[in-house]
């Protein structure tokens, strides 16, 4: 078990991965007390010549005394090497803060799997067992990656994350390979290549408060104090949390506190945030909440909460969407979402569900089913689309 601790020998190690076909990586990191994870170690393996479990693998401290990262960030972008990663949302979201990189070419086994038949969101542990017939230790999952040294323990339960995740890969990307799903794969994995997904602008940060007022100068007070706290949050590196929740966000948008007088009669909205900048940042955030003229009101997106369902068509959707899914073994929350399914009953046509490989597999079928093109027949234990007669 190599630790490395130097620039030099991380730049080794690198120039080492350029020339393999792929690298595995995964992180650990810390967030409770941040907005921005605090990357704390940076694990990789190679395949080897006898056999993916033959070669090297490291882990890096990220904490090391005069250590740069820079030729880890320059192995993401060399594009000829392929970057394995297993659920890899948060891992790329450092790689792009912190490195301003992100894995180029990128192949995610989560992903993968859930496109293989392995279900919805597969752990890596439940991988590693169905794939490799390995297990992993989770004595270490729950620890303080910051503190050093680390364990003997520790070291080992982050390295596992990486070793089995060389056979992981060469097996799914072989699956992939048989059925011609490569490319499905690919077009998930344009979201996580996407900066954008990665950045949170403080002004869109109220479309994440789930409200279910929809009174324009209610929302228009969200969007102030919503984009207040993301901004704060990120300028001083603290959670959101630590500003004020989401409970104490609507109690503030629903009694509109126009003084420091009227936050101390909030019951929710922490002592701290009563005083000081946080303080003033709320009664701002409030007043121009308040004097938002309406045609600059805030409009939930897509405006699907008031959808009219169809309520049969949307049960028969969800039974089209099961029998696809078992018929291709494409975990169904991968093919549309169960908002997605109400969109469509209710006539909605701009879903994911109608593009790309979802169409061939689902999206065609279920957009006859909207427009009484085809019907459900059960065969046995199978459903079946067939064709209504004219």
């Amino acid at each position: 078990m190599e630790l490395i601790t130097t620039t030099e020998d991380l730049a080794r190690f690198c120039a080492q991965a350029q020339a393999a076909p792929y690298v595995t990586v995964d992180t650990e990191f810390l967030r409770e007390r941040t907005y921005y994870a605090k990357l704390c170690l940076l694990q990789m393996a190679l395949p080897g010549p006898e056999g993916p479990e033959t070669g090297p693998a490291v882990l890096v401290d990220p904490l090391a005394k005069g250590l740069s990262l820079e030729p880890f960030y320059e192995l993401l972008r060399d594009t000829s090497t392929v970057k394995v990663l297993h659920a890899a949302r948060q891992d790329l979201e450092i790689f792009l803060i912190e490195g301003r990189s992100l894995p180029k070419p990128l192949f995610d086994t989560q992903i993968a799997a859930m496109v293989c038949g392995f279900g919805d969101q597969i752990g890596y542990e439940t991988l590693v067992r169905k794939l490799t017939r390995g297990s992993v230790d989770k004595s270490s999952r729950f620890t303080d990656w910051s503190r050093r040294p680390l364990t003997d323990a520790q070291l080992g339960y982050a390295l596992a994350d990486v070793t089995h995740l060389r056979v992981i890969y060469e097996k799914l990307a072989a699956r992939l390979e048989e059925t011609g799903r490569a490319s499905w794969v690919a077009e998930e994995l344009a979201t996580l290549d996407d900066p954008a997904t990665y950045i949170t602008q403080p002004a869109d940060a109220w479309k994440r408060v789930k409200t279910r007022n929809d009174s324009g100068r209610f929302l228009a007070i969200v969007r102030e104090l919503a984009e207040f706290r993301e901004a704060h949050a990120q300028s001083n590196n603290v959670p959101r949390s630590r500003v004020f929740k989401d409970d104490a966000l609507l109690e503030l948008a629903s009694l509109k506190p126009q003084t420091p007088d009227d936050l101390g009669r909030t019951r929710l909205l922490l002592r701290e945030a009563r005083k000081g900048e946080i303080a003033q940042g709320i009664l701002d955030a409030v007043a121009r909440g308040m004097t938002c003229p309406p045609e600059n009101f805030p409009k939930p997106e897509n405006g699907r909460e008031n959808l009219q369902v169809n309520p049969a068509l949307a049960d028969l959707l969800r039974v089209l969407l099961k029998a696809k899914s078992d018929a291709t073994g494409v975990a169904a929350k991968l093919i549309a979402s169960a908002s997605d399914l109400d969109a469509l009953a209710a006539g909605v046509r701009d879903v994911p569900a109608l593009s790309g490989w979802r169409a061939a597999v689902f999206g065609d079928d279920a957009l006859s089913l909207c427009n009484g093109e085809v019907g459900l027949a059960v065969r046995g234990e199978r459903v079946e689309v067939m064709a209504v007669p004219r």
